[in-house]
């Protein structure tokens, strides 16, 4: 019987958010569960597609294994994880690899874009430690999101690495699977070998979409390379919103020897390469999305799609900005709606008010370094708990807890607008943000989400078009204007293409 310790800790980390990730932050549940423990580790994750869940699901089917759960956790994307919540939950997993007894392989849930108060990069230094206490012939196996920036420590201090190939992240389990079963390789006595390149540019997120050029492609040769179990290859975008020295896109690729597995990684970088001046960085001002939407509505071929691109929640900005609902306001956009907008005092101030209720407040704009709340009236149409069932691929089988929320109607202005206010960041990646407080966006003329690329999974089959506009938020995606200070030499903050307007 092999014994496999198993742990997972995330977070992704926007060095130009507004707050830190505390103790407390890793404690709650969100989009995803709470701090789980022990056998919680199994039953609070099962179902769902994290990377956990799918290496739990790989090992349940092998009798020969036995799983030791010690700790899951995760925050929402913010700025830098606090050192106390990063050495309490560190201390936690070398605890429990303390207690574990005799052990034949270690499996780490990680997202490889933590950067601590301390620690440029986490995962580099919780492995770091892990090693301290396992020793350096212990099997380590982690699995990464698609926006790591991965680093020479990582490589080194796990014995195999494997990363998600989509984007939206619908494989977040098959890569925990895949994971499983680099472990069982290494485990049975074989040998990896790594070979890790890094890019010199930077990829904005919205470009990263994994369902359009030139990146489709680009996972495509990473997916067809080795066999998968002796030898495959891993690309990973990056995370460009931390300003580290190895932020930015990364290829490894891992064999039985060095020759072979550069074999593998050196024709993906020049592909990548290549490929340079393809990826697609444009953005639209909000006023323009928000007229060109109507013009798309006008079709009635489904809603036209607005993304907000810089408030995205889910990389760590803080989902209450106000300058896409001002433009589609001044734009009079028509049969609209927005989400999730996250204002807690509003979102109580309506509970408190009940359904029907007008209230007169400011709307958004109080979490960023620059106060700009959307002044007005509002009309109480629904009110929630804040708690749904997920219904989209990427997150089916998860429940949200976004706390007390509100669904209120602008009353100021020509617009025919509503926007859905939550108490806590919740990305808006899934029509079930909608469908939950009574609006269903395939009926809506336009929908507008604060989110970067992972709404398109659930959204762009019901819509008409998907525009990418530029607001203000701390998620930025126009690196180019980006005041990088820490990056490593030679590495070009975008892109060299035709498209970074």
């Amino acid at each position: 019987m092999k014994r496999i310790l198993i742990a997972g800790f995330q977070h992704e980390t926007n060095t130009f958010g507004a707050t830190k990730a505390t103790m407390a932050d890793f404690e709650m549940a969100d989009s995803w569960p709470g701090l789980l423990r022990g056998d919680q580790v199994i039953t609070g994750t099962a179902g769902s597609n994290l990377p956990l869940a799918g290496f739990v699901r790989e090992a349940e089917g092998d009798p020969g294994i036995a799983l030791i759960p010690v700790l899951w956790c995760a925050a929402e994307p913010s700025a830098h994880v606090t050192d106390h919540a990063f050495d309490t939950i560190s201390a936690m997993i070398l605890d429990g690899l303390r207690q574990a007894g005799q052990i034949d392989g270690i499996y780490l849930d990680l997202h490889g874009a933590m950067v601590t108060e301390s620690h440029e990069d986490g995962e580099g230094e919780l492995l770091r430690r892990l090693r301290q206490v396992a020793g350096p012939e212990i099997p380590v196996v982690v699995s990464l999101d698609l926006h790591a920036n991965l680093t020479r420590a990582m490589v080194d201090g796990a014995s195999a690495i494997t990363v998600y190939r989509t984007y939206p992240h619908l494989d977040m389990a098959p890569t925990g699977a895949r994971a499983f079963h680099a472990l069982r390789h290494l485990m049975a006595g074989r040998r990896l070998v790594p070979a890790f390149r890094q890019i010199p540019f930077l990829i904005p997120l919205q470009a990263q979409f994994t369902g359009a050029a030139p990146v489709d492609a680009l996972y495509d040769r990473a997916a067809a390379a080795g066999d998968g179990v002796s030898g495959w290859a891993e690309l990973a975008a990056g995370f460009p919103a931390a300003d580290i020295r190895d932020a930015g896109p990364s290829v490894l690729a891992y064999a039985s020897n060095r020759e072979a597995a550069d074999a593998m990684a050196d024709p993906i970088v020049a592909q990548v390469l290549a490929a340079e001046p393809a990826f697609d960085c444009a953005l639209l001002s909000s006023a323009e999305a928000v007229a060109r939407a109507g013009s798309i509505a006008a079709t009635g071929n489904g809603p036209a799609i607005i993304a907000d691109v810089q408030d995205n929640p889910g990389a760590g900005a803080t989902s209450d900005t106000t300058g896409l609902l001002r433009a589609m306001v001044e734009g009079e956009a028509r049969g609209a709606v927005l989400g999730m907008l996250c204002d807690p005092q509003v979102a109580a101030q309506a509970h408190r008010a009940g359904t029907g209720a007008v209230l007169q407040t400011g709307l958004g704009g109080k979490a960023g370094p620059d106060p700009a709340p959307f002044q007005g009236r509002f009309a109480v149409e629904a009110l929630s708990d804040g708690r749904f069932a997920f219904t989209g691929e990427m997150y089916a089988g998860s429940v949200a807890e976004a706390g007390p929320t509100a669904l209120l109607r602008v009353l100021d202005g020509g617009a025919d607008l509503r926007v859905v206010v939550s108490s806590k960041r919740c990305q808006c990646l899934d029509q079930a943000i909608f469908t939950h407080i009574g609006v269903d966006p395939a009926r809506q003329r336009i929908v507008a989400v604060k989110s970067t690329v992972h709404f398109r999974a659930d959204f762009e089959p019901i819509s008409a078009a998907v525009l990418n506009a530029c607001a203000e938020g701390l998620f930025p995606c126009q690196l180019g204007q980006v005041p990088y200070r820490s990056l490593r030499p030679g590495v070009r903050a975008e892109p060299m293409g035709r498209n970074l307007t």
